[in-house]
Formats: C-alpha cells, structure tokens, sequence
C-alpha cells in the first residue's frame, strides 16, 4: 500500500525554558536551537523509518530547500512538493525543565495548497492507497471527499485544534488519531476518562477507527464497541516534541504492511518511547532497527515487529 502523506513542512524554532511563559511574563530561554518539522514532515520521517513507501504532498517557500533535501534524504518521495513564494511554515517551539512542550505554528507555505493541487496529486492514487492528513495545510475538508471519491483509505490525525475541524466530514475517514484533547473538541465536552471518551468517539463516527494517544496512559484503538489498549515503554523524557508524529507514523505504516490492530499500537508505543528520548523533532524519530532493538530489550520477539 503506497502512502501519500498530504502535510504541513515547518521550521522549528525550540527555546529551552524553566517554565512556560504566561500572560505579561518575559523569560529568559536556556537555549535555542533550530529543527526542521512540522507534522506534516516528522509523520512522512516516520513513515519512511517504519519501511512505509510514502510520498510526500505539500508546499514550501524559497526558505524551504533544506525541509525537501531532509525528506529525500530519508527516502521519502517529493515529486508533489510545490514551491510558493509564501515563508515556510515554522513554529516557536517551548521546551519546559520536565521535557514538555507547548507550540505556536504560522501555516505560511502550508496554507496554498488549493482544490487544484488536491486533483492533480490524488489523481496518480487509488483504491490501494491511503491518504495521510493532519490540520495544518489548507482544504483538509476537501482532501477527505477527493480521496474517498477515489476510493482510498484515509487516515487523519485531527491536530491541531482549529475552529474549522469541526466542520470536516470525519464521518468519511478511515482511521481518525486523537489525543484527549483533540478527542474532547470533537465531541465538544468537558474532561472525561479514557475510555469513556474512546467509546463516545466511536459512537459519534461510528464507521470510523479511532486511534487515542493518553501519553504516560498509553494509547487506545476503538471500533465499533471493540477496545484495545496499548501501555507506554517507560523510558526518560527528553523532548516529547515529534512523539505522537512519530506515533502516527509507525502506526499507519504497521497497518498498511497488514498489521492487525494489536500489533500496530505495540510498534507506535515503541517508536514514540525512543522518541522522546531524543531531543528536537524529525531528528528524534528512530528507524525500525533501532525500534526492533529496543522491542527486544523489552522481551518482544522480532518477528513481532518486522515484516
């Protein structure tokens, strides 16, 4: 099942913090550093880390030369980048003591892709292919009906949280990937547990399998009334900037080599766990030796992994 990965490509400014600024506060950063990411571009690393044949749709400025050398380097396939004269997207990026983080994004060269680019890219797909979105490029809405149109499965990873989301028709997906907080806007409600709030999910798209990531929680696969539930592989946190990228990427490539459920939130579990590991964002995302060999050092056979 080849991939097409219709995503964002951003330039990650990272300020290391003692603490997140608040409203009317200035601090002073720890350090700054300078990544290459987006959402769009850490799930297109992932995918092709995982052994996904993955291609990657979008847009970038004239900044943008070293996010398409990045992609190809990794062996993903930019035959659909296009090139604007809008700025790249980037994003200011904060990274607390404890490893979290909190984002700003401007979509910039993200926010030109247009119907037409939609048509002339998804006509080279069809019914054996998937369709990767998340919410920072432009006509997510209209990807969705294009790609169904065409018969192939589409994936959404409903990130971030825009007033626009609610108006996509996600009934149509294939796979929906939320975290809690992302799950919560869609069904527009307070904080409820995990799995109250997968079973809801699923009951509001009922045609739809919903992937929700809980962090330190795990993460969970829901069907219909059907439920799976997926623990993290502790490791310490360093930087959980590209974990759920990361995630999305070797869940989605586990699915398309035919990986039932169970197996594929084992692989994402443990791609993201190295993840976070490692600071920075693409840069953090291991390959599927690395993941092998960690799966081992925790007692899963290879052949569990692999294939």
């Amino acid at each position: 099942m080849r991939i097409c990965n219709l995503g964002s490509l951003n330039i990650d400014r990272v300020y290391g913090v003692e603490h997140f600024v608040s409203a009317q506060e200035t601090v002073l950063a720890t350090k700054y550093e300078r990544f290459l990411g987006g959402k769009g571009l850490n799930q297109s690393i992932a995918l092709a880390r995982s052994g996904g044949t993955v291609f990657h749709a979008g847009a970038i400025g004239p900044d943008g030369m070293s996010l398409r050398q990045l992609l190809e380097e990794n062996g993903v396939d930019t035959r659909y980048l296009k090139d604007t004269h809008a700025a790249s997207g980037h994003a200011i990026i904060q990274v607390n003591a404890s490893g979290q983080n909190c984002i700003i994004v401007s979509r910039g060269a993200n926010a030109e892709i247009l119907p037409e680019d939609i048509d002339r890219i998804l006509s080279d797909f069809g019914q054996a292919d998937l369709l990767l979105l998340q919410n920072e490029i432009s006509n997510v809405d209209y990807a969705i009906q294009a790609a169904k149109a065409r018969g192939m499965s589409v994936a959404f990873n409903a990130a971030p949280v825009t007033p626009e989301l609610h108006t996509y028709p996600i009934d149509l997906v294939d796979y929906l990937i939320v975290n809690e907080v992302e799950g919560l806007s869609l069904l527009g409600t307070e904080a409820c547990g995990e799995e109250s709030l997968l079973h809801s999910l699923c009951r509001k798209y009922p045609s739809v399998t919903v992937i929700l990531t809980v962090g330190e929680k795990g993460s969970y696969w829901g069907q219909g009334d059907e439920m799976l539930h997926q623990e993290i592989y502790p490791v310490s946190v360093v930087d959980t900037t590209a974990a759920g990228d990361t995630f999305c990427g070797y869940f989605i490539t586990s699915i398309a080599k035919g990986k039932c459920p169970k197996e594929a939130l084992r692989i994402a579990s443990l791609a993201s766990s190295l993840a976070i590991g490692q600071k920075g964002a693409a840069c953090s995302i291991p390959t599927m030796q690395e993941v092998t060999a960690f799966g081992q050092s925790k007692g899963i056979p290879s052949e569990w992994l692999i294939g």
